[in-house]
């Protein structure tokens, strides 16, 4: 009986080691769910803005700017970065009116997928940190998981003139 402390606080400490492990697991299974989603609102604002622009280009700006937004609407994945860009590059050249509903439009959508790229680019740095760590390699905790890649494209924010108020 003397030694039966060992054994209590052995146990202790496995079960410690075990809810954290089980804690860490969840975590990164988390954050990988979490920044698939991201991944997922960050695509429907993509979408939206691009369906914005093409929509505003046909009323209109023209033939550039609608190519820009179909290539930007029907990119495959692997050319989704650059279609996107050249579509901020477009939407930069044009004079966007914000008291237009058309314009207005892509400014909003614009917005809010600026906004949509900064928590997806947060939360895959979170994941990729957090799958990152030594004892999460050893023990291959994200291996049922591709690891998340950033969606990297210029900053789609688009700048409204100072003597137009903004809505």
């Amino acid at each position: 009986m003397p030694h039966m402390w060992w054994v209590v606080a052995a146990s202790l400490v496995v079960g410690l080691v075990a809810a954290y492990l089980i804690w860490t697991a969840g975590r990164v299974e988390r954050l990988h769910s979490r920044a698939d989603l991201a991944a997922r609102a960050l695509d429907a604002h993509l979408l939206r803005r691009a369906a914005a622009a093409a929509v505003l280009a046909e009323r209109r700006f023209g033939v550039e700017l609608y190519a820009a937004a179909r290539m930007a609407l029907d990119a495959p994945p692997e050319e989704r970065e650059a279609a996107e860009n050249d579509l901020t590059r477009q939407l930069r050249t044009v004079q966007l009116d914000p008291a237009d509903p058309d314009c207005g439009a892509v400014i909003a959508a614009s917005r809010r997928l600026a906004l949509s790229r900064q928590v997806h680019t947060d939360l895959v740095r979170d994941a990729r940190s957090a799958r990152g760590r030594p004892l999460v390699r050893l023990l291959r905790m994200g291996r049922g998981r591709e690891w998340p890649r950033y969606f990297d494209i210029d900053d789609p924010t688009l700048t409204v003139p100072a003597d137009v108020p903004a809505t």
